[in-house]
């Protein structure tokens, strides 16, 4: 992608099920949980680069003996310097007990993470500053032990003010007017009303208080306590947790919105955001990973025992297409299969854009996370070109020389490496000027790949959001190679509405379709479709959210596709551009032919899943009018 847009987060929890001794005997180490989580949160490090955190939890202590420890860090190297400092301190202890430094035993009674629990945590800040107190995994502490909770997530909730007030109403004082918090003190809420009646139960049948703190820890039905938590949440979240006592649980949006998989044995129980990580990590076929049901939650109980329930009433899955498309790793096998037949299914709409010239056009794309739809679309303009070789066969029929048979068969779409990305350039000058100037300098060229006043050049990229970049810097450095016309290919349809479920992408003023087709409007001396867009919007504002409608849409409506992509072509072509420049988007139609089983398409249709979206998507389009330059949410 060539605009950079965050995404928050990514998540990895880890219940080992056998003693510590188990694994000090079976693979060497009683490391073994926390290597497993260095390696699942590295294998994650895409979903989050502004920090990172982890929490163990140790089973068994006794009072007096820290169970819970936890280790944060801000930054790109957060993974590496977390576990730094955790082994640099194994490493000191080794040297001064080497006898005692491999027996799990006194492993876990004298350092800290070595434990049967972990839970780890990526951070892309989408809101809120990047410092420790921002960072998860997050605490709520408490003597009581099954009252301790430990939370972490890659959530979005779009109904905040409305969460912030119960919690006020129920006589709480919230320390921050945040979702992350308004989140952990909701569950915290309801683990302490399910601690106060089990206690209240077994005080009545005479047991002491403390057996009474052992029956609690047993019996806590942690689904109930999630679904009642969860019962007002808006917005996207697949969410993390562990209790004091030794329950864990992951649970997921009941719209499926964030991703969650699971997998696990007679020795372990993993979830993480995403299913290839726990395939390299443990080293499991596709079929043993499985998705975490959406509505659902999965609880490990103290004992080991795993059960998967249903938390949230059902809604319609509306997983998020643009994990597919961009934020998920390509290793994935599914993932990998949509993003080709994405490039694909492009190929007519390409076509027809360089006018059919195949043999006079290069076929390329924006690196890194582009290539995979770079080969679906290499395989349709080749498919397109073998039916074309048949054709020209059957004309010649026998009365053609090998020479001539063998131009024919040897015809072959033209592949270069065109576009470069300088990874370690960074743009530190401050100064306007000299900022932009080194912007235009991320990506490069590859000189001599362009057949000059003669060539179209296709570069595919998955998604344009603000199209700043291009702008600034891919279309002018393409220009220099002199082709006659740029294509811009996006494997995503046009970005024309605001996430609010956790993608950086708030804003309706940012998205270059949404600016194409105010300026369209403003052209065709449409400003009255404005004039009413904010009317209506303006006045839902003291509604209920269940009660707002996306008028947004109506911006769109006197247009088509096509006629928004080419006014988005001439905004980024600035007048020193030599080539013609067009630009393919994909249809909403074949985005959900090649991938059939996400269909939450809110970005590019309108159409919320939850009515917080409709809310927000109203909320940016006030803001962009009255020049508020803030998320909506």
């Amino acid at each position: 992608m060539t605009d950079e847009v965050k995404h928050k987060c990514g998540i990895a929890l880890i219940r080992l099920l056998k003693p510590l001794e188990y694994y000090q005997l079976q693979y060497g180490s009683w490391r073994y949980g926390l290597e497993k989580l260095y390696l699942m949160m590295e294998k994650q490090r895409n979903r989050g680069q502004d920090g990172a955190g982890l929490v163990s939890l140790k089973m068994e202590t006794p009072p007096g003996k820290n169970y819970f420890n936890r280790q944060r860090d801000t930054g790109s190297s957060a993974i590496n310097e977390i576990f730094k400092k955790i082994y640099s301190k194994y490493e000191k202890e080794e040297k001064l007990h080497p006898d005692t430094f491999n027996d799990p035993n006194w492993a876990k009674a004298n350092l800290p993470f070595v434990a049967e629990a972990y839970l780890g945590h990526l951070r892309y800040g989408t809101f809120g500053s990047n410092n420790i107190a921002n960072l998860h995994p997050v605490m709520r502490e408490n003597n009581w032990r099954t009252r301790n909770l430990v939370m972490a997530g890659n959530f979005n909730l779009t109904n905040v003010d409305e969460l912030f007030d119960i919690l006020v109403d129920l006589g709480q004082y919230p320390k921050e007017y945040s979702d992350t918090v308004t989140m952990l003190e909701k569950v915290g809420h309801f683990l302490d009303n399910e601690n106060q009646r089990l206690f209240d139960l077994y005080k009545s049948q005479g047991f002491t208080n403390r057996d009474i703190t052992e029956q609690i820890g047993r019996n806590i039905d942690v689904s109930k306590v999630l679904e009642g938590a969860s019962k007002r949440w808006d917005g996207g979240y697949t969410v993390a947790g562990m209790m004091g006592h030794g329950d864990v649980f992951a649970m997921r949006d009941p719209w499926g919105i964030r991703p969650a998989f699971y997998y696990h044995d007679e020795e372990v129980v993993i979830v993480t955001s995403e299913r290839p990580v726990i395939q390299t990590a443990m080293n499991v076929e596709f079929e043993s990973v499985k998705e975490l049901p959406p509505g659902h939650a999965l609880v490990v109980k103290k004992s080991g025992e795993i059960s998967i329930d249903r938390i949230r009433e059902k809604q319609e899955k509306r997983s998020c297409s643009f994990e597919r498309i961009y934020f998920s790793r390509g290793s994935d096998r599914e993932i990998y299969k949509e993003r080709k037949r994405l490039g694909e299914l492009l190929v007519p709409a390409i076509l027809k854009a360089i006018d059919y010239e195949v043999e006079d056009t290069v076929f390329s794309f924006i690196p890194n996370t582009a290539e995979s739809a770079f080969y679906g679309m290499v395989k349709g303009v080749e498919d397109h070109m073998m039916v074309k070789k048949m054709e020209e066969l059957r004309k010649v029929k026998g009365i053609c020389d090998q020479e001539e048979v063998l131009k024919i068969m040897t015809e072959r779409a033209r592949i270069e490496k065109v576009v470069i990305k300088d990874l370690k350039l960074r743009t530190f000058i401050s100064q306007d000027k000299g900022r932009k100037e080194m912007v235009s300098h991320v990506y490069d060229i590859t000189y001599g790949t362009i057949r000059p006043g003669k060539d179209n050049l296709v570069i595919i990229d998955d998604s344009i959001v603000r199209g700043t970049t291009l702008k600034q810097s891919i279309i002018k450095i393409l220009d220099r190679l002199g082709p006659k016309r740029i294509v811009v290919v996006s494997s995503s349809p046009q970005i024309r509405y605001p996430d609010c479920y956790g993608i950086d992408m708030a804003k309706l003023g940012d998205f270059a379709a949404f600016q194409a087709a105010i300026e369209l409007l403003r052209e065709n001396e449409m400003e009255h479709v404005i004039n009413e867009v904010y009317k209506k919007c303006n006045r839902q504002k003291e509604l209920p959210k269940e009660e707002y409608v996306n008028y947004v849409k109506d911006i769109y409506k006197p247009f088509t596709q096509q006629q928004v992509s080419k006014k988005i072509a001439e905004m980024l072509t600035d007048a020193d551009v030599k080539a013609e420049v067009k630009i393919v988007y994909q249809s909403i139609d074949n985005l959900h032919k090649a991938v059939p089983d996400d269909l939450g398409d809110w970005y590019f249709t309108g159409d919320y899943p939850t009515p917080g979206g409709n809310k927000v998507v109203s909320t940016s389009f006030l803001n962009y009018i009255h020049g508020i330059n803030t998320r909506a949410y």
